[in-house]
């Protein structure tokens, strides 16, 4: 009887084990993008050092990702700050890094009960990239330099570009007309082409984009901070926070680790040097776990 005891004891004890195992799971998201499908691939590493199982849902949609994150389709991804603001909370912009985070992080929590972990210093905002050599010859490194010599440039637009109010008409508003010398409407995916076979100077970019880490290439200072940053930043559910409170301090070791530089080149490594995804989001956990 004793011995019957012992063994209902012990595999109530495995199945335990076994069950808690299992419910350590965390569906991570990732928007149908690049950068996002790496810093994803990378959070579930970690979570996955850390005894979790992780279910990938990778690929999604920007316009529906929020949706599953709120109906519980997925409980964490990495969103940016300035979509928050404007495009998910539909709020005045502002573009003090710390309170557009700040205003985030309450607002997500008072509506949806999503937390905002730490943000990034990775900002994958709005910017203009111009070629190196013309920037030099004009001495242009900033918005306002450039409102000065846009005489002498060919812009390469992207048409929604010169007339969505937080592009063309913003810096307008703050840095006066823009007088190109040219200005044509190309694809967004052909914008370095044309700049490279230098049938354009400058076009409208994001900041993290992979082809930034070629030198031939610059983004100019936005010095009167037209644009709100987007800063990278994980977001969860907090009923999962509550059940897994070790997530946070995990999540947030990983996040040390990404500024714009970094982005870039990872970005580049799959985009450019075409790497697998898994690869470099691999390589670049192994580098800085402890």
């Amino acid at each position: 009887m004793k011995k019957l005891l012992v063994l209902i004891v012990m595999l109530l004890i495995i199945t335990g084990c076994s069950t808690t195992t299992q419910d350590k799971t965390i569906r991570i998201g990732a928007k149908a993008f690049t950068e996002s499908a790496i810093v994803s691939e990378v959070y579930a590493l970690a979570l996955e050092d850390n005894g979790f199982k992780v279910d990938r849902i990778f690929n999604v949609a920007g316009a529906i990702i929020h949706d599953a994150l709120i109906n519980d389709e997925m409980d964490m991804y990495p969103e940016y700050t300035g979509t928050g603001l404007l495009v998910r909370l539909k709020l005045p912009m502002e573009t003090d890094p710390q309170k557009v985070y700040d205003t985030v992080k309450e607002e997500y929590l008072k509506k949806w009960n999503i937390v905002w972990l730490n943000y990034t210093a990775a900002n994958d905002g709005q910017g203009l990239v111009i070629n190196t050599n013309v920037a030099q010859q004009y001495n242009i490194k900033t918005i306002s330099d450039l409102q000065r010599n846009a005489t002498k440039l060919r812009f390469a637009s992207q048409g929604d570009f010169d007339q969505r109010e937080d592009a063309l008409p913003a810096l307008i508003k703050a840095y006066g007309p823009f007088d190109w010398k040219t200005t044509k409407v190309y694809d967004n995916s052909l914008k370095y082409t044309v700049l490279d076979s230098d049938e354009a100077d400058l076009a409208p970019a994001y900041t993290t984009e992979g082809m930034l880490v070629n030198e031939r290439f610059t983004v100019l200072v936005d010095d009167k901070n037209v644009w709100p940053p987007y800063n990278l930043t994980p977001i969860i559910q907090k009923n999962i926070l509550e059940k897994y409170p070790e997530i946070e301090s995990i999540i947030n070791e990983i996040s040390k680790h990404f500024d714009t530089e970094t982005v870039i080149k990872l970005n580049a490594k799959v985009d450019v040097d075409k790497e697998e995804i898994e690869d470099v989001a691999k390589e670049f956990y192994d580098s800085i776990k402890k």
